[in-house]
């Protein structure tokens, strides 16, 4: 594949996965949560989108796809994600006095359709 094709590939990507997060975030806001940060920047990556319901915190990853041909979106959310996404939770809480449950969500949004998957995986 060119090196235009895999930019242009690379610009499909990200502009399908801010469409996804704006999806994620107006379907958060609809039941009842707060969005705290989106896109929040940590030395481990970034965290999609940070809501609180009640007594409840989420750091939620948005994972938009079109095609299964690499599987569901949320399968893209490996050991390895996961473990960047508990440590970018951890850095984000360090030094904010917040008494909340803390929990992992994963927003797939795929053929159109969104499927909110709450405590997708868990801070061992």
């Amino acid at each position: 594949m060119a090196k235009r094709e895999l930019t242009k590939q690379g610009e499909h990507n990200k502009a399908l996965g801010q469409k996804g997060e704006r999806r994620a975030r107006r379907y958060l806001f609809w039941h009842g949560w707060k969005i705290l940060d989106k896109n929040y920047k940590t030395p481990f990556g970034e965290i999609d989108i940070v809501a609180r319901k009640k007594g409840v915190i989420a750091f939620i990853e948005v994972k938009t796809r079109l095609s299964d041909i690499f599987g569901l979106p949320s399968e893209a959310v490996d050991k390895r994600r996961q473990s960047r996404y508990i440590l970018g939770a951890n850095y984000y809480l360090v030094n904010r006095n917040i008494d909340l449950t803390v929990r992992f969500d994963i927003i797939e949004i795929f053929r159109g359709q969104l499927n909110h998957i709450e405590n997708a995986f868990y801070a061992k």
